[in-house]
């Protein structure tokens, strides 16, 4: 299985967490102060959400 780095403006599914199931265009993409990766989603009617990177999975890169 390879793993794909995440970029602004891709296409992504939430595969865990409060927001499994959901998908959008990933946008805002930080490091915390303890090393977890956040990234703020954008789901396709505005809503957006922020989540885990290791919740995400890429369905479209661009």
């Amino acid at each position: 299985m390879s793993v794909e780095i995440l970029k602004d403006g891709d296409q992504c599914n939430v595969i865990g967490g409060t927001h499994k199931g959901k998908s959008g265009t990933v946008t805002d993409i930080n490091t915390s102060k303890t090393g977890h990766i956040t990234v703020t989603v954008v789901q396709k009617n505005g809503d957006r959400f922020k989540t885990l990177g290791k919740n995400v999975v890429v369905i479209k890169s661009t």
